[in-house]
């Protein structure tokens, strides 16, 4: 190891900028929000495959440029209003998703992360606190993800699911302990507006956070409190049926 023995001025950058080069043949337009290609590390408008790194500063158009013959400069932290499909003024603190450069929504279904809800503007538009190297996905350990929005039996395929509940008084019906499922449920409506019932097998109880449950009763998230996001994560691990290991919201068992 060797240490310097004489000023060494470094190349040093300021402020929440960035640049990267583009893929060929496109444009990404002021405003938009600009993604990584995996295989590539090109920026790109963004898409469900890519990862977010910010909003365009500026237009750069490489629509007759091969790859990286233009980079885009990217703002990649910072506060941008947004309208957000469904956003209302409860939705503080809710995780945002693109879905496009220009389309954002609650769901983290098929979408990309981008920031978390910081302010309420006006029904559908939010302000989104964004900070593209450091914050993280919450639903992040779930890469498989699906949307309910009608009644649905989980089977052994769906281990290691997030789901994503739109649709109120749905049914999830787990099957018999013996064919462990351990996944997520989460509710997508907005305050109080879907109630979620997770079954068990007949023979089956829900366990969990004061929940001793009881043989055949569904698990329920009170449709009066429900929050968006609120959630359950299943684990099997007792033979008196599924646990419920970790709760957001308000959940009880079925009376």
């Amino acid at each position: 190891m060797t240490t310097l023995a004489l000023d060494t001025p470094r190349p040093m950058e300021m402020g929440n900028r960035n640049e990267y080069p583009m893929i060929a043949s496109d444009i990404i337009y002021e405003g938009a929000a600009v993604g990584l290609v995996a295989a590539s590390g090109h920026a790109r408008p963004l898409n469900a495959s890519s990862r977010f790194v910010g909003f365009a500063e500026s237009s750069a158009d490489n629509s007759a440029g091969a790859a990286a013959e233009t980079n885009v400069r990217v703002i990649e932290s910072g506060k941008a209003q947004l309208s957000v499909s469904g956003a209302v003024i409860t939705d503080i603190g809710q995780p945002v998703y693109a879905t496009d450069d220009n389309t954002f929504v609650f769901s983290p279904v098929s979408a990309v992360f981008i920031g978390f809800v910081h302010r309420f503007v006006s029904a559908g538009v939010v302000i989104v606190a964004f900070d593209a190297p450091t914050l993280r996905d919450p639903w992040g350990n779930y890469s498989i993800r699906e949307t309910i929005a009608v009644d649905k039996t989980l089977d052994i395929e769906d281990n290691g699911k997030l789901f994503w509940v739109t649709t109120d008084a749905k049914i999830i019906t787990l099957p018999a302990v013996a064919t462990p499922v351990n996944c997520a449920i989460a509710n997508g409506g907005a305050y109080g507006g879907v109630e979620i019932s997770v079954s068990p097998d007949a023979a089956d109880k829900i366990q969990g956070p004061n929940l001793p449950g009881t043989n055949n009763k569904d698990l329920i998230n009170t449709k009066a409190t429900a929050q968006r996001g609120d959630f359950v994560r299943l684990a099997t691990g007792d033979a008196n049926g599924p646990l419920a290991i970790e709760l957001r919201g308000t959940w009880a068992t079925e009376a």
